[in-house]
Formats: structure tokens, sequence, C-alpha cells
């Protein structure tokens, strides 16, 4: 039997656990900026570097790609080695490629650091959320696990403001374009230091590695009271049934929702180019950064601040079909693309539905509905699927918006969403309120362990 009080009745004021919401957080900031900030290096890089349509697809897309392995093989490792170790090891080298990403010489050395850069993210994504989720309080874990991933937000927003503020104060396009890459540093840096100084996981060392006292040591460090900790081994099976499909289900969303997700964030620059042709490099940053602070940041919090109380099940559906609808909207009637101000508002609420639905709750489901011995692996799974989808999305959406226009490109996403609302009213639970044991399949409600 599990039984983790001191974590899960933890008040939501206790500095330790506000630290680890912190210290994961700040690696979700540090990967936003890291991705996204690529699509303005790129407008800025391509007349320098005569870049072909080729390349700037690969360099668009090539970290996303190689997130697919960072978060199967970090994940995987995570469950053997441990949370705290792989998370230190990925904030390390994301550090390490920024860096060297500012001092790149050529197309093909700054295309190898944003492959070490992207298996740094996945790495990233398959132990920050579980990082959250094992020391989070029973009735508010959503909301924690959601907090780590708003911190995204802020590095979306950051990464556009920064890169207006350096163009706009004339620093030279040869230059501007180095210091936002190896600024992406600083943040991973901290982490870093964050995560050196950290605990690892109670439900880890309990479940895994059986070290009952280790995990009552590492409670006691985060939250000063080990009180209620009990917990055996764990030897569930991601094979079985249950988890088989629950797998299906987070995976085949998050690949349905970053389609459109990093499709439309690594892209916005082309996207706002065929809207407003006439705009400049600095006018498309602002307008990029308007909708995001106007639409999609408060998506994030509100996110955070209701989901333990409408639920993920409900969230992400209702985000999906909203997002479905938006993006329809502008498939069907193609006028709107003839009226910007019209195109934007449509455009900025589909944003809002993403964070404030899917974007958020593909993150927190997979932290929540497994077992502790195979979640950090199927929380790889998850996030190696949504970051296939993103690739597919970043790399194919340049020609897209060419043969089908935007209109076109809309279609597909809304086709998307509609599948994502599908497929998790069909397969998902909901973990509202439960237990992290209970939700994910180790004990039942009485607390005998699950079959």
């Amino acid at each position: 039997m599990a039984s983790f009080q001191a974590t899960d009745r933890s008040p939501l004021r206790d500095r330790g656990q506000r630290r680890m919401v912190l210290t994961a957080g700040l690696g979700f900031f540090t990967d936003a900026y890291d991705l996204f900030i690529i699509g303005t290096v790129t407008t800025i890089l391509t007349p320098i570097w005569l870049l072909s349509t080729t390349q700037l697809m690969w360099l668009n897309s090539t970290s996303l790609l190689a997130a697919v392995a960072g978060a199967l093989t970090f994940g995987r490792l995570a469950d053997r080695i441990g949370r705290r170790t792989m998370a230190l090891v990925e904030a390390l080298a994301l550090a390490t490629a920024a860096i060297l990403s500012a001092f790149s010489p050529n197309f093909t050395f700054l295309l190898m650091m944003r492959i070490i850069l992207g298996i740094a993210v996945g790495g990233d994504y398959s132990t920050s959320s579980i990082i959250a989720s094992e020391f989070s309080r029973q009735k508010t874990r959503g909301r924690l696990i959601a907090s780590v991933f708003a911190m995204q937000g802020l590095g979306l927003l950051v990464g556009p403001l920064y890169a207006a503020v350096l163009l706009g104060s004339g620093v030279p396009h040869d230059i501007a374009w180095r210091i936002m890459l190896g600024s992406g540093a600083i943040p991973a840096l901290v982490v870093a230091y964050l995560r050196y100084t950290m605990p690892e996981t109670p439900r880890f060392l309990a479940g895994v590695k059986g070290d009952a006292a280790g995990a009552a040591a590492s409670v006691k460090a985060v939250l000063g009271d080990d009180g209620g900790m009990t917990q055996e081994r764990v030897t569930k099976k991601l094979s079985s049934r249950p988890f088989l499909l629950r797998v299906i289900g987070t995976a085949g969303s998050w690949f349905l929702l970053d389609i459109a997700f990093y499709g439309n964030g690594v892209s916005s620059g082309l996207i706002l180019k065929a809207l407003l042709p006439g705009a400049t490099l600095l006018h498309t940053i602002l307008i990029s950064a308007g909708i995001f602070l106007v639409f999609a940041l408060p998506g994030y919090w509100v996110a955070a601040w209701t989901i333990d109380h409408v639920g993920r099940r409900f969230m992400q559906t209702m985000g999906f079909l909203i997002m479905g609808a938006a993006y329809g909207a502008i498939f069907l009637i193609p006028a709107i693309t003839a009226l910007p101000v019209l195109f934007l508002v449509v455009y900025g609420i589909s944003y809002f539905f993403i964070e404030f639905g899917p974007n958020t709750t593909t993150f927190v489901y997979p932290a929540e509905i497994f077992p502790v011995n195979v979640r950090a692996t199927a929380n790889g799974i998850s996030a190696a699927s949504g970051k296939t989808g993103a690739f597919l999305g970043a790399f194919l959406f340049p020609l897209v918006l060419v043969d089908l226009k935007l209109p076109g490109l809309m279609g597909i996403l809304a086709l998307a969403s509609i599948a994502g609302a599908a497929l998790t009213l069909l397969v998902l639970p909901e973990p509202k309120g439960l237990a992290l044991e209970e939700a994910s399949g180790e004990r039942g409600p009485s607390g005998s362990l699950a079959g």
C-alpha cells in the first residue's frame, strides 16, 4: 500500500514545495525560450547566411525532432536512475548548447547545436512534470503541475520581447541573433544549480528503489515532516491493457495538439507575413508578442487555477473543440484573412483555448495516470509523440502555407483538433481529486493495491 500523507496534505504555502515547482518551472521557461526564439533567429539569418528554404525548415524544426529522442531516452533513464539526476544532466546540456549556438560559424554547426538542445528539451519534458507531481499535495496537484507548465508562457513572451528590444536598440543583426541564442544559457545554469541542490523525489526512492528511509528523508528535506509516509515497491507493466490505452490517449492527444501549437508558434512570423506582407520584422515580432500577451499567457494561468475544479478531461476536450471551431471558421470563411484585425482576434481566441485546454492538460495527464515505476517512461513516450507532431507542424507548415494558403492550413488544424477531442473522450480517465497512487492505478480508493 502507498501513502504519502505529509506530501498529499502539505499546505500550499510550504516553501519547500514551492521551490520544487520553481525548480521544475524555470526549466520550462528555458525550454520555451530556446525552442521558439529560433523563429526570429532564422528570419534574421536568412539574408545573412543566404539560407535556402530547406535549411530554414531544418533549423526551425530539428530541435523538435531531437526532442523525441531526448524524451524517450531521459524518460526511461529517469525511471531507472532517478528524476533528479536526469533533470540535472539535461539542464547542463541545455546551457552548453545555448552557449555554443551563439558562436556558430555556419549552418551545419548551428544545426548540430539545435539537435543537442532539442535532446535536452525532450529530457526536460519527461522529468519536470514528474518532479512536480511526486512532490505535490493531493487536492491541488493539477494546479502545481500546470504552474510548472505555465512558465513556458513566460518564456514564449520573453523571447519575442527580448528580440524586439535588441533589434529596436540598434544592435546589428549579425550580433543580435547570437545574443538571442546565447542568452538561453543564463536561466539554464540557474536551473542546473537548483536541481543540484534538490533531493530525489520520495515516490521514486520508495516505489522504485525500495528505499523507505531515503524517501522519508526526502519528504522531510522539502516539507519538514515525513509523517505518514509508507510505500511498497511498484512493479506495474506499461504494456498491460489499462496503461497501454492511457499511453495511446496521452501520446495521441499530445501529438495532435503539438501539430497546431508548434506549427503556429515557430511559423508565426510566416503566418503574419502572409497576412501583413508590408510589415517589417520588428512589426511582426511585436504583433506576435501582443497576441501572446493578450490571449495565450492568461490562458496558461487560468488553466492552472481552475484545472483542479473543472477537471483535466473536460478542459482538454473543451479546448480542442474551441480550437477546432476557430480554425474551422477561418477555413470555411476565407474572407476573414482579408480582414487582419478580425483574423487576429479569431487566431488569438484559438491561442487562449490552446493554453486553457490541451497544451496544459497534455502536460499534466502523463504525470498523474501512470504507476511510479513507469511514470517517466510513459511521460517520455507521450512527450516524444507530441514533439513528433511539433516537428511535422514546424517542418511542413512553411510548405503548406505556400501551397494551401492560410485557409487551407487552418482547415488541417481544425481536423486535428476535432480528432484530439474525440480521443480524449474515448480513452482518458479523470484524475481530479484523487491521490497520486489512486490516479496512477497503483491502488484503489480503499487503499488496496490495484491489480
